[in-house]
């Protein structure tokens, strides 16, 4: 499948500085969402999947595949029998599906995964579990990108799209919000590393999302920080084990959560480190903000102030 590290290589060939991928996500799902609800209705594909993995393996539509092939899934050649592109991807100049509306790249990917034994499992799951399918698809070879199931919950998350699996509209406060204007903005704010970490602000702080086999010393000694600084990033004394996926600072978070997350009510597993890493927030801040002592964990229900 086309990495979105490439999609947005080619993108800057294609805008000027002032293009925001953001104005482009949402052009995309407005443009692309009607589809996306039929085609669930017809597979029982979420609509929200749909749109998430349209948005990263087209770049928003905007990828070289997508404009010239209407290709909007990275859906190689395989027993394709009709017309055929070819770019770099994996190897050089292979071969991608062409098609002659974007309508008909939706309806192959759904023919594509309905007709393979490897995603047979995804069609047990609630067409509402968009997370139990972004998993199931990274688990089952969608894609070679270690966080590619994290990248598609956090379109969905961020842009609201699960709303369309249940019959609903996303709220546009929250697909349009500062803290998505200031994420998805490439150039120099989300460019991505030599290495290949992407960029991605919480609340304003950069981020990056870690890999199979990253440490904190390696993420550090890659942004040019020292890792004791990057530890105190994260509120952390000293270095732990690394799970692929998880968030990690590299630049100093905030006082205050970003003005849509007023109070945040505290979950089974949720610890105060895990809220504060949530929301970009300092963990002394979050708890000075709820005059809870430092040696107390967080509370199952207790609605927490993150402003």
């Amino acid at each position: 499948m086309k990495q979105t590290i490439l999609f947005l290589f080619l993108l800057t060939a294609t805008f000027v500085n002032a293009q925001t991928m953001h104005k482009a996500y949402l052009e995309y799902v407005e443009k692309y969402a009607d589809i996306a609800i039929e085609q669930q209705k017809l597979h029982k594909i979420p609509a929200s999947i749909k749109l998430a993995q349209g948005l990263l393996e087209s770049a928003a539509g905007c990828g070289e595949l997508a404009r010239e092939s209407n290709n909007h899934f990275g859906i190689k050649c395989g027993n394709w029998t009709g017309e055929k592109a070819y770019a770099d991807d994996d190897s050089k100049n292979e071969c991608f599906r062409k098609y002659k509306s974007v309508r008909d790249s939706y309806e192959d990917h759904s023919m594509f995964l309905v007709s393979r034994q490897r995603y047979a499992a995804l069609f047990d799951l609630d067409p509402t579990d968009y997370k139990g399918w972004a998993h199931g698809l990274k688990a089952a070879g969608y894609a070679t990108d270690p966080n590619y199931a994290h990248k598609l919950i956090k379109l969905i998350d961020d842009y609201d799209l699960h709303k369309y699996d249940i019959g609903r509209v996303p709220d546009k406060r929250i697909a349009d919000s500062p803290s998505n204007r200031a994420t998805y903005t490439w150039g120099s704010a989300s460019a991505t590393s030599l290495k290949g970490h992407q960029l991605y602000r919480n609340n304003g702080v950069k981020c990056v999302f870690s890999e199979v086999g990253d440490t904190y010393a390696s993420i550090a000694n890659e942004f040019d920080i020292k890792e004791s600084k990057l530890l105190k990033y994260n509120d952390l004394i000293s270095g732990k084990e690394l799970e692929p996926g998880t968030v990690v600072y590299i630049s100093k978070k905030k006082k205050r959560a970003s003005k849509e997350f007023e109070t945040h009510t505290v979950q089974t597993g949720e610890s105060m480190y895990r809220i504060a890493q949530k929301y970009a927030i300092r963990l002394q801040a979050l708890y000075d903000l709820n005059s809870i002592p430092y040696n107390k964990g967080a509370e199952v229900g207790k609605v927490l102030k993150l402003r």
